[in-house]
């Protein structure tokens, strides 16, 4: 259906008069006439009643305008919302992010950005980082902020964070005296670890390649209820650094490992797959958030 034709017909259909209708349009008589009965044609049926002086619409032509004056509505809000998705004024962010990732850097990232673009909505899902990058390589994401390295062959990365992390213990410890800890030293310790699997595993297999396995007390999904037990002396931990200065070290005590003990993270995308104005503008603004980005 020629849209043209509709917006003209709709226009006689309202003033029920050529003449009023090609002085709102700015069209002459003819050309008004020809386009309606185009559409006549197009629908195989008649739109107006000739048979009278005045014009007057078929039941046919009451339905066409009630319908075509609703579509005309919605292709506008269609032009309307396009606009606002391309102008930032609208969209829709989705992003995993693994649960101590999210509580370390992203509640300040998701504010500036927020107040920056206020209509852009974003939703957070808070996983480990083998289901950040299965949802992401699915469309499920848009983004997943990971642990390092990634299969670069299947998502773009966009490197945030090169760290460390700590062991975290109670300061009457025997270890908390030290300046420098090695992994080995932790072999006859009780653990009390992070239970999604993103460092999980990564602790059990650097205790592994000191030559043990860690005796683990417990496993925990919550860092505030971590702390307190660490903070009871009913175990040690193993953190990124940037956690030191969210605790009171008068509670627990942070030392850094000899030799150091790495921790990257990294925002990814997935490879080929065209990103949204927001999301291209939300990647633009993380990387101006992370000083290693």
């Amino acid at each position: 259906m020629d849209i043209r034709h509709l917006t003209y017909f709709i226009e006689v259909g309202k003033y029920k008069s050529f003449t009023n209708a090609s002085t709102s349009l700015h069209l002459s008589q003819s050309t008004l006439s020809k386009a309606v009965k185009s559409l006549e044609e197009e629908l195989k049926v008649e739109l107006i009643d000739r048979s009278s002086k005045k014009i007057e619409l078929t039941e046919a032509g009451e339905i066409v305008l009630a319908e075509g004056e609703m579509i005309l509505e919605s292709l506008n809000d269609l032009s309307l919302n396009l606009y606002d998705l391309l102008n930032l004024k609208k969209g829709k962010i989705k992003i995993g992010i693994p649960p101590i990732i999210g509580f370390l850097f992203f509640p300040k990232i998701i504010k500036g950005f927020h107040n920056l673009f206020p209509d852009i909505k974003i939703h957070i899902s808070e996983d480990d980082s083998q289901k950040v990058k299965q949802e992401v390589s699915d469309g499920i994401l848009d983004l997943g902020v990971v642990m390092l390295p990634v299969d670069e062959k299947e998502f773009d990365v966009l490197p945030l964070v090169h760290g460390e992390l700590s062991l975290f213990v109670h300061p009457t410890h025997p270890l908390a005296r030290k300046e420098k800890v090695e992994m080995k030293e932790l072999q006859n310790e009780t653990f009390i670890l992070f239970r999604h699997p993103y460092i999980h595993d990564l602790i059990i297999q650097e205790c592994q390649r000191a030559g043990f396995r860690p005796e683990i007390a417990y496993e925990i999904s919550e860092w505030g209820f971590m702390s307190g037990m660490i903070a009871e002396n009913l175990g040690v931990s193993i953190f990124p650094n940037p956690v030191v200065e969210r605790v009171g070290q008068d509670v627990i005590k942070a030392i850094p490992f000899q030799p150091s003990f790495p921790w990257d993270l990294g925002l990814i995308t997935k490879k080929k797959k065209r990103a949204s104005p927001a999301v291209s503008e939300f990647i633009q603004y993380i990387s101006t958030a992370f000083p290693n980005s």
